[in-house]
């Protein structure tokens, strides 16, 4: 089934642009019926209005009280009759009023391997620490900021002298193939929750 999707960025878009990739050649059955920024000025916005994607941006005034950009934000993803909720490079929390319009349906995207190196600075984290193996997370958002239940991990290996950039580059590339295949996933109706709160994955048909 062709799922509707509401993707909110905080910066370049590049996660965005895979997204809009893979629906503009066929390989993902949706629409995108609105790309929400948090900054006015993210890249991201370009290429959503480019692809003639409907687009929005919220100021730094609406943020300064995160229940109000709560509620417009759930208001507007409502009125737009979204599936799911695609975060992609989103900085800030979602909150109560989103979690409970979409539940279960807001999907993020972590740079790293979860619960390992939760939080905004998990490449940088992981590279310091020295870990030989990281990765990306797709998972369920919820209440705890990076503790939802995870839908797919794909790691990447830390090779020898890497700097920060490459581990960087290495993990998008990464990304920019997970989350369209999770979104395909989605609309395919192939995405359970069981009753512990576990996802799983069934075969395809």
């Amino acid at each position: 089934m062709t799922i509707k999707l509401a993707i909110l960025i905080s910066g370049s878009g590049t996660n965005l642009q895979a997204i809009i990739d893979a629906v503009e050649e066929g390989s993902l059955d949706a629409s995108i019926e609105l790309v929400l920024s948090s900054r006015p000025e993210a890249y991201g916005l370009k290429r959503a209005a480019e692809a003639g994607i409907p687009v929005m941006a919220l100021s730094k005034e609406v943020y300064a009280d995160p229940q109000v950009a709560d509620e417009v934000i759930a208001s507007e993803l409502k009125a737009r009759d979204v599936d799911y909720v695609v975060l992609a490079g989103y900085m800030r929390k979602i909150g109560p009023a989103v979690l409970a319009c979409f539940p279960n349906s807001v999907i993020n995207l972590h740079p790293a391997l979860l619960p390992s190196f939760p939080g905004a600075h998990a490449i940088e984290e992981a590279y310091d620490y020295g870990v030989k193996v990281t990765g990306v997370t797709v998972h369920v958002a919820n209440a705890e900021y990076d503790r939802g239940p995870i839908i797919a991990q794909r790691p990447v290996a830390v090779e020898e002298g890497w700097s920060v950039d490459d581990l960087e580059a290495a993990i998008h590339d990464v990304e920019h193939e997970l989350y369209p295949e999770v979104l395909r996933w989605l609309a395919a109706d192939r995405v359970k929750m069981d009753a512990l709160g576990r996802v799983h994955v069934v075969a395809a048909e």
